[in-house]
């Protein structure tokens, strides 16, 4: 059966090899190359991966992402599609689902939503469920740096809070927008904000949502 993130992954790969090697994305400074050999570097060289996280790693992530980058495009999308080699933990189908799902949907969001003509994509409520899951067991983390406290509520009603404090912002969106939200892409995120006025554009122009 395929998973969430296998879905995501070839939807990824496809928008890559339709956009060209060039094409803008949401990720400041970055084209689509330069995801590409992201994604590629993060599930392929853990010992360069951790400068993602890690700033005294960041230049050796740097330069690994570079010398990806520089590879013909059409490998780098092969090496998307293929996935990570087996001895690496993303070739786990759990860890897979668990870590790739929200990596491949928000990155393929990068690409779609940086066109001046994008829509919102229909997704299905069983995957609209499936990355409710994953928004509530990563909200507090993704939402530390928030410069507000913040709610997110479907339109269900069902909440979870991503930072206590006050003033409070609540957003409001189906789970696929509020997870883009708090990832950092609020320009794009179609979601509505209630709450005090001037920590609601606090909120919406913030630059420390996400990792």
């Amino acid at each position: 059966m395929s998973t969430h993130a296998k879905r995501e992954r070839l939807l990824f790969a496809d928008l890559l090899e339709t956009s060209g090697p060039d094409a803008p994305t949401l990720c400041e400074g970055w084209t689509t190359r330069d995801l590409a050999a992201h994604v590629v570097v993060r599930e392929r060289r853990p010992d360069a991966a951790g400068g993602i996280l890690i700033k005294q790693l960041a230049s050796r992530l740097d330069r690994v992402m570079a010398e990806f980058a520089a590879k013909p495009y059409e490998e780098l999308i092969q090496l998307v599609r293929t996935g990570p080699p087996r001895f690496s933990p993303f070739s786990l189908k759990q860890i897979d689902e668990a870590s790739n799902t929200i990596e491949f949907y928000v990155h393929a969001e990068d690409i779609r939503r940086a066109r001046p003509d994008w829509s919102p994509r229909e997704l299905d409520h069983v995957f609209q469920d499936a990355l409710w899951s994953r928004l509530e067991r990563t909200a507090r983390l993704m939402g530390r740096g928030s410069p507000t406290g913040l709610v997110l509520r479907r339109p269900d009603g069902r909440t979870v809070v991503a930072r206590r404090g006050a003033p409070v912002v609540t957003v409001t969106g189906e789970p696929a927008e509020l997870l883009l939200f708090l990832y950092g892409r609020q320009q794009v995120a179609d979601v509505e904000m209630e709450g005090d006025k001037e920590a609601v554009t606090k909120l919406h122009d913030s630059k420390q949502l996400g990792i």
